[in-house]
């Protein structure tokens, strides 16, 4: 059985929800307010979080950002009644996995579950796998404990900055798409939102870059997105 827990406060999507969750093993815990929902995520542990934005004494926005803040990167599929693309590139850029737009029908929030969990589950074998430490200069990714140094210092990074860095360092001098980083990193096509692609690159440069007007690790390829460089070793 798989732990999920909703913080959504419309009583009727949330019992709907726990009838399906269930025929896909998952059991369900409920919070109808942004506090309680908080509270709970951060003293248990779950699978995957159901977010609603729009809570009662606290939004989705805000309880993804302290979520990601207190290092639980729990994945989170978020949902919402607004469908303004500044909507969906917020919940994505403070750390959500995907995204939903209500209404929406249960087939497709299924799938968008199962995706989630399936895609975590790869992640966690992979880890497991992935042994070998990879070395670019003074920048040292170790996949099996998921940790990142620069110059010996340890560099703290959200699930997607690693997975982005993962990716680029076992591929030095491939040119990605932005469109290709949003299908095999987020692992989900998130179509139209490639500036959060931006904003996550930009994110993890600041963290590994000690100039960021003439990058030294992750390059951009102008007209096509960006790569890791292939002359540092």
């Amino acid at each position: 059985m798989k732990n999920i827990l909703m913080i959504e406060d419309d009583v009727s999507i949330v019992e709907l929800v726990a009838i399906h969750l269930k025929d896909i093993y998952c059991d369900l815990t409920k919070a109808h307010t942004g506090t309680e929902g908080l509270h709970l995520a951060t003293k248990n542990k779950y699978d995957m979080i159901i977010l609603d934005v729009m809570l009662p004494e606290m939004d989705g926005i805000e309880i993804c950002r302290r979520l990601r803040a207190d290092k639980i990167f729990t994945p989170i599929l978020m949902l919402t009644a607004r469908s303004e693309e500044i909507d969906k590139i917020i919940g994505l850029e403070t750390g959500a996995d995907d995204y939903l737009t209500k209404p929406f029908s249960i087939r497709e929030f299924i799938a968008r579950t199962k995706a989630i969990l399936r895609r975590t589950e790869m992640e966690k074998s992979s880890a497991e796998i992935a042994e070998e430490i990879i070395t670019s200069g003074s920048l040292i990714i170790d996949p099996l404990k998921r940790k990142v140094t620069l110059e010996g210092n340890k560099v703290e990074l959200t699930p997607k900055e690693f997975d982005l860095l993962y990716l680029f360092m076992s591929n030095p001098g491939k040119n990605y798409s932005r469109e290709n980083l949003l299908n095999i990193v987020w692992g989900y096509e998130f179509s139209g939102y490639e500036h959060t692609v931006n904003s996550h690159i930009n994110r993890l440069r600041t963290k590994i870059e000690t100039d960021l007007t003439t990058p030294k690790y992750i390059l951009t390829s102008w007209g096509i997105g960006y790569r890791f460089t292939d002359e540092i070793h």
